[in-house]
């Protein structure tokens, strides 16, 4: 049976007006996943609903499990993936609060487990990443967004760094420099990932903070945290918004 996954990130642990039908554990080749997979009805959809950080929001960025995070949800019958991330912006364009559309990365993280095809192959595998989004769920967000008057920005190039440290003015000048207007910890291999094995991915960005360098002194939790309870509940209302529209 197909399902709508959603990858819950900081700030989402859980969605309203979900009709939880269940809760399991789906064993991994590639290890852990994040947690238990949730199963539920939203809107008489089914809906998958896996939180990237664990449900006490304990797993890292760079010590996330994304390779068994999107072998579960495919393996639990994912066709559509929306992934929910918390970002830094470097564009005053868009500010705390904003939810973003991305439709490019760039990636700077290292030492993840990036790929599924590395051992046991009969050849080498490349896949096509040049739009590394799904259009087709992009324009199904866009068009969720102003169903529900929400304002949101509808691209934008996401920068994907290791973590789990915040960046310095200069990298954050560089990452500004390579195109990018986003910079989060979670994007990558995620998306990636999800394209290897034929899954429509997408993101919901949500502006937590202004990057280094790009507002006033320095970057606080308690700052960030005060502007994902809006952030996030905007992520919410877009989510019901789109559901019925996959």
């Amino acid at each position: 049976m197909s399902s709508i996954a959603i990858i819950g990130g900081t700030g989402l642990t859980s969605l309203a007006n979900l009709e939880i039908t269940g809760r399991e554990i789906i064993q991994s080749s590639y290890g852990e996943p994040s947690g238990p997979l949730t199963r539920g009805k939203l809107q008489d959809k089914n809906i998958l609903f896996l939180p990237r950080h664990g449900y006490a929001h304990t797993i890292p960025p760079h010590k996330v499990n994304y390779r068994a995070n999107i072998d579960v949800l495919k393996e639990a019958g994912a066709e559509n993936i929306i992934a929910v991330n918390a970002v830094g912006s470097i564009s005053e364009a868009m500010p705390p609060g904003q939810l973003v559309i991305p439709d490019q990365i760039i990636d700077y993280t290292w030492s993840r487990k990036h790929t599924f095809y590395e051992e046991g192959l009969n050849e080498v595998v490349h896949i096509d990443f040049t739009q590394p989004y799904c259009e087709s769920l992009r324009e199904k967000l866009i068009q969720a967004a102003n169903n529900a008057s929400l304002e949101l920005t509808a691209g934008a190039t996401y920068g994907a760094t290791q973590g789990p440290r915040l960046e310095s003015i200069a990298e954050i000048n560089k990452l500004e420099k390579d195109g990018c207007h986003l910079v989060g910890m979670t994007g990558m291999p995620e998306a990636a990932l999800a394209r290897e094995v034929e899954l429509c991915y997408a993101s919901i960005s949500v502006v937590a903070n202004m990057a280094a360098g790009r507002g006033d002194g320095e970057i606080t939790m308690a700052e960030i945290e005060a502007n994902l309870i809006g952030g996030i509940e905007k992520v919410k209302r877009l989510l019901e918004s789109v559901i019925p529209l996959l």
